[in-house]
């Protein structure tokens, strides 16, 4: 009995250090509700983000342009943290994706559902998992101050100050990624094998963690399975301290079990039975749960898949009508046909006639009629501007009685003008 007290206590201890209301997946289940998860905010775009008893599917497999997050909807308040995380990527063979870790301030508002490649200026850290530079896949750290827009920026690749080369597609199991952050030392470690590690960062506290996934037209579905956020102050200690207390454990077990061996002999196989028995049947059920929930996804899909053949379907019938309706009925071509029969006949007629006539005659007689016509119409033209001509002229007589006239009238006037000065009364000085 006090070998199990001090094993609840120990196991009580150790899950202790998970920080509640940002940690995810330490327990039985992600959730207790299959809507969300208390403390996060889930979203996407083209897709929601489905949530099942032991996993979060950011992106489905089916369809692609898709885009996924979650959010922390607390910010960390410890200097020194550990963050693990373990997800799942799988695909078909040319797809791809990118999964992307973020502790940044006002994260959900600033970075949303964007990757390292659209978003713009964040405050904080990036941990980039995809397959840049066709190796199989990658593990890179990104900072930003807020200064730097990465969505502009002509070489976001070369921001990157550390990385490490992690073939993560289609493993068959999850892959766990610790992120660890004190005041000597900030490292990543990828299935417990350091991928980069510096002791040149120091991020400050208020940031909020959040995990987006993002998928091209090909996609890959990545799945997380847990999220543990915990302190990473007096870790060693504690460690030590719990290696410590498993030895003395030990011990006091081998003692127990050396002194009550009958009675242990006796009742400990049904015991341990029944709590196989009791695993066993919680891990079927939590299989039949997830195949249960893949075999719904499978559905959806093939239903959205059936959705779209069917109105590709319909489109293609839309256009075989119209193209139809647009083609000429074959009453009105066979018409056009005969039509164009008559003309070229008719036309093979008339060239087989000119060609048996000999119509020169006819030509130089029409050649005459056009010369006298042309000379009779030029004969006409100039008697008809003679006659106009002389119709417009005035006559001499009456221009020479103008003139007459006229000098009379100034005679007369000149002759009136020196009698009315003669008259004048003279002045003298």
């Amino acid at each position: 009995m006090r070998s199990l007290n001090t094993l609840a206590f120990f196991a009580i201890g150790a899950t202790a250090q998970a920080i509640e209301g940002i940690s995810f997946g330490h327990g039985s289940t992600i959730s207790p509700s299959r809507d969300s998860i208390p403390g996060w905010n889930l979203g996407g775009e083209g897709h929601i983000p489905v949530l099942l008893s032991d996993k979060v599917i950011l992106t489905p497999p089916y369809p692609g342009n898709t885009r996924g997050f979650a959010w922390a909807q607390n910010p960390v308040s410890q200097q020194d943290w550990s963050a693990e995380f373990q997800f799942r990527a799988s695909g078909p063979e040319r797809a791809g994706g990118i999964l992307q870790l973020w502790y940044t301030k006002d994260g959900q508002a600033r970075v949303g559902t964007s990757s390292i490649y659209t978003v713009g200026q964040f405050d904080g850290f990036a941990l980039v998992i995809d397959t840049h530079g066709g190796r199989g896949g990658s593990v890179r750290g990104f900072l930003n101050d807020g200064t730097i827009d990465y969505k502009s920026h002509r070489s976001v690749d070369s921001l990157a100050f550390g990385h490490c080369n992690y073939a993560y597609r289609n493993l068959g199991r999850p892959s766990s990624v610790k992120v660890k952050h004190t005041n000597s030392v900030f490292e990543v470690v990828v299935d417990d094998k350091i991928c980069f590690s510096t002791g040149k960062i120091n991020l400050p506290t208020g940031n909020t963690f959040g995990l987006t996934a993002a998928t091209p037209e090909n996609p890959d579905s990545f799945e997380v399975f847990k999220f543990v956020l915990s302190s990473a102050t007096g870790q060693g200690q504690s460690a030590q301290t719990h290696q410590g207390g498993a030895q003395q454990q030990q011990q006091q077990q081998q003692q127990q079990q050396q002194q009550q061996k009958p009675i242990s002999n006796q009742n400990q196989p049904p015991a341990v039975g029944n709590s196989q028995n009791a695993a066993t049947d919680t891990s079927n059920a939590a299989q039949f749960v997830e195949l249960h929930s893949r075999i719904q996804l499978q559905n959806k899909a093939i239903n959205n898949i059936i959705q779209e053949m069917k109105a590709q379907a319909g489109k293609n019938e839309a256009r075989h009508t119209d193209v139809m309706q647009k083609l000429a009925p074959k009453d009105q071509i066979a018409t056009l046909d005969a039509r164009l029969q008559r003309i070229e006949s008719l036309l093979q007629t008339i060239q087989r006639d000119l060609e048996g006539k000999d119509y020169s005659g006819r030509f130089n007689q029409l050649q005459d009629t056009l010369r006298s016509s042309h000379l009779s119409l030029t004969e006409n033209l100039q008697s008809h501007f003679m006659t106009a001509i002389t119709a417009s002229t005035p006559r001499m007589g009456f221009f020479i009685f103008l003139v007459i006239a006229f000098q009379a009238l100034l005679a007369t006037a000149y002759v009136i003008y020196k009698r009315r000065r003669a008259n004048m009364p003279k002045k003298f000085l």
